[in-house]
């Protein structure tokens, strides 16, 4: 059955003739006619008397009442694919990884979905690693994250410098140091995130090119929660900045020289899904542009 048989069907019926239907529709009346023809042939039963003036048979009037519910899903639906094709609308999987996920993303996506009212937004939180595996078996579309391993099957966008801080309890010996290198924090408790974490490999690889004593640490398992340790006197740690606004009370933030413990974040998805679908590149291409200004802020921030 022909939507725009449909439509002429119904716009027949609203105007009371087939020429001022034409008219509407900008089509020749033999359209029309040749229109309405094939949709009763499509049906099986006339559906409009000709006469003097149009009416109804008991199919048409059928036909009518049922049709108009059809024609506007139909033209809902037809809005819908137009969003869709243009990016304006559609569903996108999101996995972020912490500090990104609880400190940059919330006000993005509520600027993004301000923008694109008509976007629906999961957001998977997790590692690195986990996030990865999932983008690969296709549950995530696209994954904000440190650099991942190598996969040719990835295509992976640095987008900008995480920066990092020490946080030490008010009144630690490392506060009244002038100038704080990694060679400093050996023989302080450090706090450290656990074993796979991209930010702990990348802390014991700088530390690894400092001699010394072995280092005493204290697991603990979130990033986000290593400030309120710190707080309470339980060591020092190396934090994402973004994670000390505010800065807990009785602790003292310092930078570490050199701001060698800096992590790079990106955008990552699967090489064989780039481009990205519509709504997946909308939310990309924003996501690239935002945060692009971190980087922007951090360097103009750096050579004050």
């Amino acid at each position: 059955m022909d939507f725009k048989a449909i439509k002429t069907f119904q716009t027949i019926i609203r105007t009371g003739s087939f020429n001022r239907a034409a008219e509407e529709l900008n089509y020749a009346q033999s359209t029309v006619t040749m229109q309405i023809q094939k949709l009763e042939a499509d049906v099986g039963v006339p559906l409009l008397e000709r006469g003097k003036t149009i009416s109804l048979t008991e199919a048409g009037r059928f036909f009518y009442e049922q049709s108009n519910f059809l024609l506007k899903d139909m033209e809902r639906l037809q809005d819908s694919l137009t969003e869709y094709a243009a990016g304006t609308a559609g569903k996108v999987r999101l996995g972020a990884t912490d500090p990104t996920a609880s400190y940059r993303l919330p006000v993005l996506l509520q600027k993004f979905m301000n923008l694109f009212p008509k976007m629906a937004i999961s957001v998977d939180i997790a590692g690195t690693a986990a996030l990865t595996e999932r983008l690969l078996r296709g549950e995530l579309d696209m994954i904000l994250c440190s650099p991942p391993e190598f996969n040719k099957e990835l295509h992976y966008e640095p987008l900008f410098t995480e920066e990092f801080v020490l946080i030490l309890p008010d009144g630690h010996p490392l506060t009244a140091e002038p100038l704080l290198t990694p060679d400093h924090l050996r023989g302080h408790r450090l706090l450290i995130t656990a074993s796979g974490c991209p930010y702990r490999k990348k802390l014991e690889s700088v530390l690894q090119e400092y001699a010394g004593p072995p280092l005493d640490t204290m697991e603990i398992g979130s990033m986000s929660a290593l400030k309120f340790y710190v707080e309470k006197g339980l060591g020092i740690a190396l934090v994402p900045e973004v994670t000390l606004h505010p800065l807990p009370e009785g602790t003292v933030m310092r930078a570490l020289e050199g701001g060698r413990v800096n992590m790079t974040s990106g955008i990552a998805c699967r090489l064989s899904d780039y481009p990205l679908k519509p709504a997946g590149r909308s939310l990309y291409e924003f996501l690239k542009e935002e945060l692009a200004e971190v980087t922007s802020k951090n360097d103009r921030e750096g050579s004050r």
